[in-house]
């Protein structure tokens, strides 16, 4: 996969693209990231990339040209091209999970007040969102999507591919972790994951996970299609629960 950021900060990724599974993920030449400065783009001698708004109103906003040039300078035919917009459909798991499977990702990021909506209305494949609230720019949330994305690459985190157990990658939050050692100020690791017994921390864990998703984000159960294994389990989850209370 290759990954296009076009942005006006773009020394922002610099360090980024060298860190941890990312850094990991272009050595094995699973990925590739370039940062493109949007302001290379400029025709304005003082390369001014932002203007005042038609009509009137507070701030900045970024300039169609060169935009539209920095787009063009990386689009193939099998490009998204993606805005990080407060305005854009709130990222989750399943975005991230579709967008790992794509060739090529250009990330828009944008500034001040916003971009010309032409752009938006014409070059714009989908804008993204990581959540009801107002950044500086685009930077931050593109690397929510990088960081995100990257690891659900084939053979970015190994041959296990841990990230079927994670958090949301199966519509549920994780089950408990927990190491060395056993006996942490008088509080134990539970017994059944020093068992040995599989098939009984594997019943553990869809139990844990269950209950954790339950507790915590029941909005996440809401949207699922549980199967009559996980309707059993929510229903005993449901009844200790309440025996609780």
């Amino acid at each position: 996969m290759r990954i296009d950021i076009l942005t006006l900060f773009p020394e922002f990724f610099a360090s980024f693209v060298n860190w941890s599974i990312i850094g990991r993920a272009i050595e094995k030449n699973k990925t590739e990231i370039n940062s493109i400065n949007i302001r290379d783009f400029s025709k304005d001698k003082h390369k001014r990339v932002d203007d005042y708004p038609f009509g009137g109103g507070q701030g900045m906003v970024m300039k169609p040209e060169p935009i539209f040039e920095a787009i063009n300078s990386v689009k193939r035919d099998d490009s998204k091209v993606i805005y990080l917009s407060p305005q854009g459909k709130r990222y989750n798991q399943e975005i991230a999970n579709k967008l790992s499977k794509e060739n090529h990702l250009i990330l828009l990021c944008g500034h001040y007040e916003g971009i010309d909506n032409r752009i938006i209305d014409n070059y714009i494949d989908m804008e993204i969102s990581i959540g009801d609230y107002v950044l500086t720019g685009g930077e931050v949330p593109a690397m929510v999507l990088i960081d995100s994305i990257i690891r659900l690459i084939p053979g970015v985190l190994g041959t296990d591919e841990s990230y079927l157990d994670e958090s949301h990658y199966n519509g549920l939050l994780e089950y408990p972790q927990y190491t060395r050692p056993r006996t942490f100020r008088d509080l134990e690791v539970p017994e059944i994951l020093l068992s040995g017994n599989h098939q009984d921390i594997r019943e553990w864990k869809k139990y844990q996970s269950l209950r954790s998703t339950y507790i915590k984000r029941p909005d996440l159960l809401e949207n699922r299609l549980l199967n009559e294994e996980e309707k059993l389990i929510l229903s005993i989850i449901k009844s200790e629960l309440d025996d609780k209370k």
